[in-house]
């Protein structure tokens, strides 16, 4: 009974302790309760208010602008990368926000940042070589920025600074000198040491060691850091590149193109009124002798003269399409495409020329490539005013009829061809004629009169039409009748199909977009 009462008279509690949960990593506090055993959880912290979202800057109109350059096809530069140019883009508007002059700067004028990032590289050729710093009377000058946290091991520390600490193998022996530090007096054996210790080669050429690390009179008075590799005299100092555009000062109207290796000389680049000139010949030249290796070697130096000057006037867009003219003319899309790519460029400059006429083109080639998805960009950018042009509409009626499979209508537009377009179109008329003479033998059975099928594959004469099928393999299906030659449909359409497959499996030259 007694110990029934002592059970009862305890104080009920409960066998553990309630404990808050832990919602930071903070040291949490806890405050004790007189009166109840139990500890109510701490409410979490809430912000004292939400930060407003920030809104989408409005740009200017320069910067805009400044910014669409940079990313255009023909300010596209091979040598610098995508992610390095954007880098530098955002490294030029942010210091022009944050010094307040970004509606003070000319962008207009302000060179792209793929420009600035080839003359850094330009200023600083040696750039990939590690920065050591000039070495006077054995010590280096090396200030607190320029040390790393990484690579603490392998700097020099100057014994000049009375805050620097002296490593243990750079501890010199009170010879405050370079031949200390490089005649290892020490009594540990070497190779190649002499009699009494030291580095025999040292001990024999002391001073031609020290002219090795010693700075020119002119880097040490600039303070500039001067590597053993890099010493030069003035005899072979390499020149300082310009800054801006070069003007060029020969007056030869016919020049060979070299491929630049290096800076432009300005005495072989022609300036623009010899250019002019150039061009007035090339073009007499080209009418009266007919030799496109001369004249494409001759167009790839003027337009290289251009490039190197800076020049974008509509000259160059005349320059451009008349190299593009003659290399369509020729067959060269290599040429083409790069002529074809630049004046892309040119055009959205707004600085004359036959946009419409060279977008006519670019659509007829991506027939001829089947490049279905840079055909798709073309048609979701074409205007209005575009696509009412009749070269333009021409293109398009072209494109249609392909899509369409109507060989009927694609031929009677390969015969109304507008301007030089006929002869992109050379290019695929065959693959396109195999694929209607596969429709034919299919529709037609069992034989078809060979005229019906020049007529309706566009070809000059029923003599073009049999020897397009004889240099097919299918000399065969031509049967010689009293009222002239048949084509023999019933056999066709299984052997057209193999040709066509073959002719679509050639691979075609993409157009750099």
């Amino acid at each position: 009974m007694s110990m029934t009462y002592a059970r009862n008279s305890m104080p009920s509690t409960a066998a553990f302790t309630a404990v808050a949960a832990r919602r930071n990593f903070g040291t949490q506090h806890q405050t004790a309760s007189t009166h109840s055993s139990s500890i109510s959880p701490v409410p979490s912290a809430t912000p004292s208010a939400n930060p407003p979202d920030k809104g989408k800057r409005d740009w200017p109109p320069p910067v805009r602008s400044y910014v669409q350059r940079s990313f255009a096809d023909g300010n596209i530069l091979p040598d610098v990368d995508r992610h390095e140019m954007e880098t530098k883009l955002k490294q030029v508007i942010s210091q022009s926000v944050e010094a307040g002059t970004l509606a003070t700067i000319d962008w207009d004028n302000l060179p792209l940042p793929q420009v600035m990032i080839q003359d850094e590289r330009r200023r600083a050729p040696n750039s990939h070589f590690p920065s050591i710093p000039p070495i006077q009377n054995g010590h280096s000058n090396l200030t607190n920025e320029t040390k790393s946290n990484k690579r603490k091991s392998a700097e020099f520390e100057s014994s000049d600074d009375p805050g620097s600490r002296s490593l243990p193998w750079r501890q010199s022996d009170g010879r405050d000198n370079f031949e200390s530090r490089v005649s290892y007096p020490d009594k540990r054996p070497r190779n190649g040491a002499g009699p009494d210790g030291g580095f025999s080669k040292s001990n024999q050429a002391p001073e031609a060691r020290k002219k090795r690390f010693q700075a020119t009179p002119s880097a040490a008075s600039s303070g500039a850091s001067t590597r053993p590799w890099r010493i030069t005299t003035s005899q072979d100092a390499e020149p300082t590149e310009p800054k801006g555009p070069i003007v060029g000062r020969c007056v030869d109207l016919e020049k060979k193109y070299f491929r630049l290796t290096s800076a432009p000389n300005p005495d072989t680049v022609r300036p623009l009124h010899v250019l002019e000139k150039t061009l007035d010949h090339l073009k007499k030249k080209w009418r009266r002798e007919k030799k496109y290796p001369y004249i494409c070697d001759q167009f790839k130096s003027l337009r290289q003269d251009l490039t190197v000057q800076r020049i974008k006037t509509s000259f160059t867009v005349d320059a451009y399409e008349i190299h593009a003219r003659i290399a369509l003319e020729e067959g060269d899309l290599s040429e083409y495409n790069q002529c074809q790519t630049q004046l892309r460029a040119l055009y959205a400059q707004n600085l004359g020329g036959h946009p419409f006429e060279f977008l006519a083109y670019r659509i007829l080639y991506f027939l001829h490539t089947s490049n279905r998805t840079d055909m798709n960009d073309v048609l979701a950018d074409l205007t209005p005013t575009e696509k009412r042009h009749p070269a333009v509409k021409h293109a398009l009626d072209t494109r249609s009829a392909l899509a369409l499979g109507n060989y009927h209508r694609f031929f009677q537009l390969y015969l109304d061809t507008p301007n030089m377009g006929a002869y992109l179109m050379d290019m695929f008329v065959g693959r396109e004629r195999l694929s209607a003479l596969s429709a034919v033998c299919r529709a037609y059975k069992p034989d078809v009169r060979l005229r019906f099928v020049t007529e309706e594959l566009g070809f000059d004469s029923d003599e073009d039409c049999a020897r397009f099928i004889c240099e097919h393999g299918a000399p065969h299906l031509l049967d010689e009748r009293d009222d002239g030659v048949h084509l023999m449909t019933g056999k066709g359409p299984g052997f057209f199909d193999s040709a066509l497959k073959a002719a679509s499996a050639r691979p075609g030259v993409k157009a750099p977009v």
